[in-house]
């Protein structure tokens, strides 16, 4: 109950100060489109196609780096730091040669996760993991069960069975429905 007043409170903030800012006593301004500045300096500060990846596979201290590399020189950084991170957390890649349900080695599965971009499928369907391991990280869907599948990646081996306590975040849905139409995600509390 907290957490539903707290929101509400942010809300509420959030709603005042978009009216205070777009008020004006100018009749000019208000009639008239502004275009938007695009001047100034610009720094990338978070990346996150893939949720999680930088959370678990970076150490503390590479995390901001990790955020402003762009992604393709990301690999050449990153790769061995997350490949040892992953040997290091998961059983099911306790050998160089134990493969994942995507056939991937430990090698090859942190170098497809340390160029963080999310991959979209132009000719198939857009899925995170739909049960067919060909389907898996090929796009992201709303509904997708993101964690649960990287958990499944990191901890199922080769055929999503090993590990199964490990494998499962135990968050099937959202808290709320999906819309049908444009903007697609599910309405405020």
């Amino acid at each position: 109950m907290k957490n539903i007043k707290r929101i509400q409170v942010l809300a509420v903030a959030f709603a005042v100060s978009l009216l205070a800012f777009n008020c004006s006593d100018k009749e000019e301004e208000t009639t008239s489109m502004m275009a938007p500045d695009f001047s100034g300096t610009y720094a990338q500060q978070d990346q996150m196609g893939r949720p999680a990846v930088n959370t678990v596979f970076t150490s503390a201290a590479s995390k901001d780096m990790f955020n402003v590399t762009i992604p393709s020189e990301q690999n050449a950084a990153f790769q061995s730091m997350f490949q040892a991170n992953l040997q290091a957390l998961s059983p099911a890649f306790a050998n160089d040669t134990d493969k994942n349900a995507l056939n991937l080695t430990a090698a090859e599965f942190t170098g497809f996760l340390s160029t963080d971009v999310l991959n979209v499928s132009l000719d198939g369907k857009t899925t995170f993991f739909d049960g067919v391991a060909e389907n898996t990280l090929s796009g992201r869907a709303l509904a997708d069960d993101v964690i649960t599948v990287e958990l499944l990646l990191i901890f199922g081996g080769e055929d999503f069975t090993e590990y199964p306590q490990f494998s499962n975040d135990n968050v099937d849905a959202n808290d709320k429905p999906f819309l049908a139409s444009f903007p697609y995600l599910a309405s405020p509390w």
